[in-house]
């Protein structure tokens, strides 16, 4: 065999490796991406002239040729939220020993940024992974039955999802708090189209009516620190003791505004936040918050994910799993002030 004179000039194309070879490029192209279809001495001739020509398929070509793109879309609300940094890495981690590249996507909390985006990676993804998705039920389920997605804490009927199980922490929470003297305690709560908000605020208020002490809701708040000031002044305006906030970004702002106004935590009011971001234990005082395994629920919702793309690969083939939690008790919690 020798070379084709335009070699050094262009990459290698199947239509160079058919002449070289002497067969058509449609047979170069099925033993290049189904090889059990072809004669195996003509596959072996046509391999040896791929890697002669230094031949590098296309990816677009073959995402035609095979239907997959070799990528997956992973969509968060919020990029700058730590919570999604360990959840990012773990679907990055995940997908790479896979072979698939990770397309991300920042969906600034909206639904339509989300829905958008979604529609789009149609075109160009295999699957989607969607963190805390601020889709309506339906329209997240007719997204998923037109591409495979799994979701991450979000539980709708008919989507794969991964759950962080942050209810059964906010339980915990709750008990931490009253064995420390507290019975008035608020739920600091997150965006309107936060599933895992509302899911919380149930746990809460059931568990607080079961106990025998007064839960309340304020907010609803952004899940950001600079939110956290209105938390604060809202928290303490309904004269709780205590409050359990929906994010650690949340509560770490509601801790800045406290000081500001000399409300002392824990002294005059404790905290609780959820996620356990990084920098949680460096706040004044250090936050008690519910924390997650967050880097192992990217890892699960890729593997989930992937199972329903290569169903011949013998994965589980799973439709919910749950991630458990548990309260790390920090500085920012203590005993329930007595004029209260």
């Amino acid at each position: 065999m020798s070379t084709h004179p335009d070699q050094a000039e262009r990459p290698a194309t199947i239509h160079d490796i058919a002449a070289l070879c002497g067969v058509a490029a449609s047979t170069v192209s099925r033993a290049l991406s189904t090889p059990e279809r072809v004669n195996v001495r003509t596959r072996a001739r046509i391999e040896e002239a791929a890697a002669m020509l230094n031949y590098t398929p296309n990816s677009q070509a073959k995402a035609l040729s095979s239907g997959r793109t070799g990528a997956v879309g992973v969509l968060v609300p919020d990029i700058t939220n730590p919570f999604y940094f360990d959840l990012i890495r773990g679907t990055q981690l995940q997908l790479k020993a896979a072979g698939y590249t990770q397309l991300l996507v920042d969906t600034e909390e909206s639904d339509e940024v989300e829905a958008s985006a979604m529609e789009q990676l149609r075109k160009g993804a295999d699957g989607i992974i969607v963190a805390a998705s601020r889709l309506r039920d339906e329209v997240l389920l007719a997204a998923a039955a037109k591409i495979p997605v799994v979701a991450v804490n979000r539980d709708v009927p008919g989507v794969p999802a991964v759950i962080i199980d942050t209810p059964s922490a906010t339980s915990q929470a709750l008990d931490h708090l009253i064995s420390l003297g507290h019975t008035r305690v608020a739920y600091v709560a997150g965006p309107v189209s936060s599933q895992s908000s509302e899911r919380r605020w149930t746990a809460l208020s059931v568990a607080a009516e079961v106990r025998g002490v007064e839960a309340h809701r304020l907010g609803p708040f952004a899940p950001t620190t600079q939110s956290g000031a209105a938390a604060a002044d809202a928290a303490v305006h309904s004269r709780v003791s205590a409050c359990i906030a929906f994010n650690d970004l949340i509560a770490i702002g509601m801790l800045q505004r406290l000081r500001e106004r000399g409300i002392r935590v824990p002294e005059d009011m404790s905290i609780v936040g959820c996620d356990d971001i990084f920098g949680a234990d460096f706040c004044n005082p250090p936050l008690t918050t519910m924390a997650s395994p967050i880097e192992q629920a990217g890892r699960v919702a890729v593997s989930m994910l992937l199972a329903r793309l290569n169903p011949l690969a013998g994965g589980a083939r799973r439709s919910r799993s749950v991630m458990p939690t548990h309260l790390t008790v920090r500085g920012s919690t203590g005993p329930a002030p007595q004029d209260r």
